[in-house]
C-alpha cells in the first residue's frame, strides 16, 4: 500500500551567462539574508495547529458483525501500548437508542447503526495503518483497493447527529396487513389489523372490529405490539 516512490531526475537548463552581483548594493542593504534553514523555520512557525491537523480524517473499517465493541476496545488498547495517541485519536461504534415493545413492556436498547463497521479518526500513514489493520477482528479498511477512503465531513456530521439524537427511535415490529394487539388506551386488549404506518409521526392506523364493523383507530407505535 505504502510503496516508496522511485527517485526521478529531471533535465534542467542552466543559463551559461555568468551573473555578477553589485557588491555595493549588497553591503548597503539592511535586509538580512534568509537561508533555507531559516526559511523552513519561519514556515514551520507560521503553521497553526489547525493546519497541522488537516490530514486528520475519519475512516471506516470493517469487522465481524457483533464484535464491534470488542474490536473497538482492542484498537484502543493497541493505541495506548504502541504510543499512537498522536496519530489515532478516536474509535467510534455508531449506535442509537431504540425503544421496543415486547410482551407488553417497553425497553430501551442500543442498536448499531452500521453493523460490522467502526469509525476511526486518524492521520493515515504507514504506521497508523499497520496498527489499525492488524488489530484482531479487523478485516480491512473501506476504500478502493488498498487505499482507504476518508469520509466526507457532511457524512461524519450526519452520523454524529444521528448518534446524539435526544429522542430514541421506536422499533416497529409490524407491517401493513399484520395482526396487532392494542396494549394501551381505550381499546386495550383489542386485536386489529395494521393499515397505514406513518414513520414521521410514529403513528399507526389499526382496523378494529367494533360493534360488528371495522373501525380505523390511530395509535402511537408504543400502543400496539405484534399479536
Amino acid at each position: 500500500m505504502f510503496d516508496d516512490d522511485e527517485e526521478r531526475s529531471e533535465d534542467v537548463d542552466f543559463d551559461p551567462e555568468p551573473v555578477y552581483l553589485d557588491t555595493e548594493d549588497e553591503e548597503s542593504s539592511s535586509e538580512p539574508e534568509i537561508g533555507l534553514t531559516s526559511l523552513a523555520a519561519l514556515i514551520s512557525d507560521d503553521v497553526s495547529d489547525e493546519d497541522a491537523e488537516i490530514v486528520r480524517h475519519w475512516y471506516v473499517i470493517h469487522c465481524y458483525s457483533g464484535q464491534e465493541k470488542k474490536v473497538q476496545h482492542a484498537i484502543e488498547q493497541r493505541i495506548a501500548t504502541m504510543g499512537m495517541q498522536d496519530k489515532i485519536f478516536d474509535v467510534v461504534v455508531p449506535t442509537e437508542d431504540e425503544i421496543e415493545v415486547r410482551e407488553g413492556k417497553r425497553r430501551t436498547i442500543e442498536r448499531r447503526v452500521f453493523p460490522g463497521y467502526i469509525l476511526v479518526q486518524m492521520v493515515m500513514d504507514e504506521d497508523s495503518w499497520y496498527v489499525v489493520r492488524n488489530t484482531p477482528g479487523v478485516t480491512g479498511f473501506v476504500g478502493m483497493g488498498n487505499d482507504p477512503t476518508p469520509l466526507r465531513p457532511e457524512e461524519v456530521s450526519q452520523i454524529m447527529r444521528r448518534m446524539e439524537a435526544e429522542a430514541p427511535k421506536i422499533k416497529v415490529t409490524f407491517k401493513p396487513g399484520q395482526k396487532v394487539r392494542i396494549i394501551d388506551g381505550p381499546f386495550n386488549e383489542f386485536i386489529g389489523t395494521v393499515g397505514d404506518i406513518d414513520m414521521e409521526k410514529a403513528k399507526v392506523r389499526v382496523l378494529v372490529s367494533f360493534f360488528g364493523r371495522e373501525t380505523p383507530v390511530e395509535l402511537d407505535f408504543l400502543q400496539v405490539e405484534k399479536a
